[in-house]
């Protein structure tokens, strides 16, 4: 007994090939992105630790981890991308103010807690711009002002 012989014409043979070429190279690029997710994932998650364990020290209500990793990730987000300039002081010293708007805006002596966190989140995430953060905190006049 014999067996018909296949058959295939050589262009479907190569569009076959070309397909398996196309597919393997796909899923090798997902299996590289899919490792480095996995690593900033795990750097984020060791940050997360290392930034709640002084905040718990401190005294302070501790965030939720994950919600520490989905805000900061493994760079520190928008609280690093650049906390010593104009904008970033600006936008903390009009946080240390009384809240009223417009001319009845006065700045206050605030709590020393105030800026904790993110001289914390600096202390962590992005350690090169602490110094100078220091250095532009210590013009603050803080107090332990809360009581607590």
């Amino acid at each position: 007994m014999s067996t018909p012989g296949e058959h295939q014409p050589q262009r479907e043979r190569t569009w076959i090939y070309i397909v398996a070429v196309v597919l393997l190279i796909g899923l090798g690029l997902w299996a590289v992105l899919a490792f480095g997710a996995a690593r900033q994932s795990r750097e984020a998650e060791e940050k997360a630790d290392r930034f709640i364990t002084p905040v718990e020290a401190a005294g302070v209500r501790t965030p939720d981890k994950d919600q520490v990793i989905r805000i900061l990730g493994d760079d520190g987000g928008a609280a690093c991308a650049n906390p010593n300039a104009a904008l970033s002081r600006a936008t903390l010293n009009s946080m240390l103010a009384n809240g009223a708007a417009g001319p009845g805006a006065r700045p206050v002596i605030s709590d020393r807690r105030a800026v904790l966190g993110q001289l914390l989140i600096i202390e962590v995430y992005c350690p090169a711009e602490l110094d100078e953060f220091k250095a532009s905190i210590d013009d603050l006049k803080t107090d332990d002002v809360t009581g607590t």
